[in-house]
């Protein structure tokens, strides 16, 4: 039976025609609040825009909901963390509008800085004032960029080929994503304002964002700053902007987002050196378009239980950086699967160690992967990447992560795992092949070069002739197909590691079978 999902705000076209080939869709834009909380238990999933309130009370109604969709960029009418709580994906569509967003952000700074709508308008009304509309040059100028995520890097990246010195503010992002987008990064919000000639934004609303930029900022700009806010209205506080403008601090500022929306009339209106547009960021063909299918795709893998890039309860990944870390990612979560089907121990402690060029990325979702896989085969309740650091700690497993630009035993890259219990340790190592294809290339100590498949066999035996013989002949008396077979030793003689790639599921009984061929120490069929 197919998934249900019910959309209480309309998507584009091409985002409900994905939908309907995967899943059973209700679109119900003009449902009530009442009838929403009556019928939203029969869902999996619930996609809205801005208006539709998904609070704690539609939540505990909502008790088959596995994601939440919000076609566009903000969350404010979505409460995050007791969805969370719940393990509910919340996903929204930032990269879908990003460009549209960036490229507004540039047209907004050039319109301030050569006067464009007040020249236009003023030659519109028969004028040619030449002379009136001097204006400065973004190069060899600061730019300050309050928020270096997905925009805010796009911004960044393209002021930077205009000759712009980027700095930037943001103090949840790591120095790599600084390094990365050629942004100087500045430790405090007063620091980069002293600095900046042009001041833009690209932060969420959030209790710590609201008027975040007040009186009191205002004091340490340079005279002459320009300011851009394309982000969410409150973030500057108009009065005091107002007030900056007038005094001549502020030499002018082009706003997209406003306090109350929509906005019809403002004293920011009255002057001439105020830009205003109405919340257009996202208002491009290209970008609702986007957005449709950007959502319906999220909503569709968080169903199937794959990545959903764009979680706001989730490490968020870029396009560009999925396809670096995608394949560590499945490789990990299927090594994570292997250690409670070998072993019972109980967990202590699981360190990872990310070694080469890996070291570089954002390597918390590969994390989350890992600890979703180790904990599927043990933990009776749901486990999904929202929720997976939270049920490892719950079961008191401590989580170190360690990065090494070097790297290690010859691999270019490869990540380290570690798995502590109280009187042992379970090693394993994971790389990728030429191909990008994720590869088991050390655990317990034997080398092998395996390439992690749905169904294996994991079988130790001691390493004397004839073994293998009698393990093929168990095999082919149950009927399992091989797909391929590696053998890992140490010392000649003395234990051997066989892990066998096969073709469906081993049965109990012929697991048993195997495990009492002679010289077999033990046998495990694994599923991954």
């Amino acid at each position: 039976m197919k998934n249900k999902v019910i959309i209480t705000e309309m998507i584009d076209d091409e985002g409900l025609k994905l939908l309907k080939n995967n899943l059973n869709v209700d679109v119900c834009t003009n449902i009530s609040r009442e009838d929403l909380l009556n019928k939203i238990s029969e869902y999996d999933a619930i996609i809205v825009r801005s208006n539709t309130k998904v609070d704690e009370k539609l939540l505990e109604k909502g008790k088959n909901l596995k994601i939440i969709g919000r076609a566009g960029n903000g969350i404010d009418n979505i409460d995050v963390s007791a969805a969370t709580k719940r393990g509910i994906i919340v996903a929204n569509t930032p990269q879908s509008n990003t460009m549209s967003a960036c490229e507004l952000t540039i047209g907004l700074l050039l319109s301030q800085s050569r006067n464009i709508p007040q020249a236009n308008n003023d030659t519109k009304k028969g004028n040619w004032g030449r002379n009136s509309f001097k204006g400065v040059e973004l190069y060899g100028k600061t730019l300050g960029i309050i928020g270096l995520g997905k925009i805010g890097s796009l911004v960044a990246t393209r002021m930077a080929a205009f000759g712009m010195n980027i700095i930037a503010y943001d103090p949840y992002i790591t120095n790599e994503r600084f390094e990365r987008f050629k942004a100087k990064r500045k430790d405090t919000l007063r620091e980069l304002i002293k600095e900046s000639d042009f001041i833009t934004i690209h932060t969420p609303k959030t209790k710590e964002t609201i008027g975040m930029i007040g009186e009191e900022e205002i004091k340490y700009m340079k005279y002459g700053v320009r300011i851009v806010n394309a982000a969410r209205g409150g973030i500057i506080n108009e009065k005091a902007l107002l007030k900056g403008i007038k005094e001549g601090k502020i030499a002018s500022a082009a706003l997209d987002v406003h306090e109350v929306e929509p906005c019809f009339n403002s004293d920011l209106f009255n002057l001439e050196n105020v830009i205003v547009t109405p919340h257009i960021g996202a208002g491009t063909i290209e970008a609702q378009e986007n957005v449709g299918k950007t959502i319906a795709a999220q909503v569709i893998n968080a169903l199937k239980g794959e990545i959903v890039t764009n979680a706001v309860n989730l490490p968020t990944i870029h396009r560009d950086e999925l396809k670096v870390i995608k394949p560590y990612i499945d490789l990990m979560e299927k090594l994570g699967k292997i250690y409670y089907q070998i072993n019972n121990d109980p967990i202590e402690f699981v360190d990872i160690e990310y070694f080469g060029d890996i070291a570089s990325q954002d390597i918390q979702m590969i994390t989350i992967a890992f600890i979703k896989g180790l904990l599927e085969p043990v933990v009776k309740e749901n486990v999904n990447y929202i929720n997976a650091i939270m049920c490892a700690k719950n079961r008191g497993i401590v989580i170190n992560e360690r990065k090494i630009k070097d790297s290690y035993k010859n691999y270019v890259d490869s990540i380290s795992i570690k798995i502590k219990s109280e009187n042992n340790t379970f090693n394993m190592l994971g790389s990728l092949s030429a191909k990008k294809e994720g590869k088991l290339v050390e655990i317990q100590g034997y080398e092998v070069d395996v390439n992690p498949s749905e169904y294996m066999l994991f079988i130790q035996n001691l390493d004397v002739p004839g073994v293998i013989g009698d393990i093929g002949m168990v095999l082919g008396k149950n009927k399992i197909n091989v797909a391929t077979m590696q053998v890992g030793r140490n010392i000649k003689g003395e234990k051997a590691l066989m892990i066998l790639n096969i073709d469906e599921n081993v049965s109990k009984e012929a697991v048993k079978e195997i495990s009492q061929v002679k010289n077999v120490l033990w046998a495990k069929g694994i599923r991954v």
